[in-house]
């Protein structure tokens, strides 16, 4: 089955796969609700989840009383694609203009630094990551 498409996804059902992303563990639709803007209804949020799990986004199991989701890609993958969108959409597909916007945008400790060194000489060493 090939990774679903984020892209394609309405507003509010990318704004529910963000939630579960970034609660990187199964979520109940009240978990999911609380974290959304403008929240919606319990059910409108459970009719969203039931439409997710029909399109192969999110899957649920029974947790006592209630169903919890989570997302049936794996975060890695989404981060990818979430990734790649970033640098084609406001970088021009450089990944090279898009860590140099990160260097000068953002604080780094000197530990971090050295690990971005590190990490740059292992792909000058080593290759492309796989």
């Amino acid at each position: 089955m090939p990774t679903p498409r984020f892209d394609k996804l309405p507003r509010r059902e990318r704004e529910i796969m963000d939630v579960l992303f970034a609660l990187a563990s199964h979520a109940s639709a009240e978990d999911i609700r609380e974290r959304l803007a403008d929240a919606p209804s319990y059910s409108a949020v459970r009719a969203m989840l039931a439409k997710l799990e029909a399109k192969g986004y999110v899957k649920h199991r029974e947790q006592g009383l209630r169903y919890v989701y989570a997302p049936t890609t794996p975060r890695t993958a989404a981060r990818r694609e979430a990734l790649n969108k970033m640098v084609r959409v406001f970088f021009g597909g450089s990944p090279g203009q898009t860590v140099a916007a990160l260097l000068q945008q953002e604080t780094w400790t000197e530990s971090e630094l050295d690990a971005l060194s590190a990490a740059i000489e292992r792909v000058r060493k080593e290759g492309k990551p796989s």
